[in-house]
């Protein structure tokens, strides 16, 4: 079986990032485009539409840039559905971090990884609650039957 990340954890939006954390001289922009496709992407929680950019739109295999969450899902490896859903449903509920892991299934068997991190601001008396993140595309596919890691 893979290695897959769900993850959620409540974040308290007005807290300071941890020390050092944008100073952090390591960031490489050229070695993360090297190595994967990324992307931003956004929510709105109030109309349930979640907009893409143009390669995440592509990479999902989706026609337009714009769509709803159970369509972002139908995307996804039918085992790790309902879980990516869950964790869509729990950031929509209060202020959260969260990640996940999956595959896009493709043409011949073939399927694309994908990371996904986020953030959200649950719907309250002052805001209509948004999510925005990141999605990352491994520049390589996984061939038919092959796996992230196998679990020892």
């Amino acid at each position: 079986m893979g290695f897959v990340v769900f993850k959620i954890a409540k974040a308290n939006i007005s807290a300071p990032f941890a020390p050092g954390s944008l100073e952090f001289d390591g960031h490489d922009a050229d070695l993360l485009a090297q190595l994967c496709v990324s992307e931003r992407w956004t929510g709105d929680l109030s109309s349930g539409i979640i907009k893409l950019g143009q390669w995440s739109a592509m990479l999902h295999g989706l026609s337009s840039s714009e769509c709803g969450l159970l369509s972002l899902m139908h995307c996804y490896d039918a085992k790790d559905r309902v879980r990516v859903l869950d964790l869509f449903e729990q950031a929509a509920t209060t202020n959260s971090n969260f990640c996940y892991s999956t595959t896009i299934p493709g043409a011949g068997g073939h399927r694309q990884p994908i990371v996904c991190v986020g953030e959200s601001v649950a719907a309250d008396r002052q805001y209509t609650g948004s999510m925005m993140g990141v999605f990352l595309f491994p520049r390589f596919k996984l061939e038919p039957g092959s796996q992230f890691a196998a679990r020892q």
